[in-house]
């Protein structure tokens, strides 16, 4: 069994089976923070574009954006830009109905705040996911 003690010096990702670093590693804190500020600021832009920045219509295009993305290439604008994807921990197809799940645990917030040693969020871990490098 291995030392609990020793999981503070383990890299996040580890238990799942994926690297320090390069591809496939776990995508770091600063990476999802600049991502989430790509997708939301497109968001903003788009709502003050053509809703007059209305809130309901902000959250609705980026919502909307997250699950068009992560159904068709497995990554937000913001997680390509960046060099990340969000993949299922058991390998294979996102499929249909975890972008949309993950999606709305996102627009809640409160789950992508709570992470865990492998720095995912409540909203990854509930569907099954991991943000990582390519």
């Amino acid at each position: 069994m291995p030392d609990p003690s020793s999981a503070a010096s383990d890299w996040p990702g580890r238990r799942l089976g994926l690297p320090a670093s390069g591809p496939r590693s776990v995508g770091r804190l600063g990476r999802r923070i600049a991502a989430l500020v790509i997708d939301w600021g497109t968001a903003v832009l788009v709502s003050v574009a053509f809703f007059q920045y209305q809130a309901w219509a902000t959250l609705a295009i980026f919502a909307g954006v997250q699950v068009l993305f992560l159904l068709t290439i497995n990554a937000s604008p913001g997680h390509l830009l960046l060099g990340m994807r969000v993949v299922p921990i058991a390998g294979g197809y996102l499929g249909l109905w975890r972008p949309f799940a993950r999606t709305l645990l996102l627009c809640l917030v409160i789950p992508a705040l709570i992470w865990d040693l492998d720095q995912r969020g409540m909203h990854d871990r509930l569907v099954g996911t991991v943000l990582v490098r390519r």
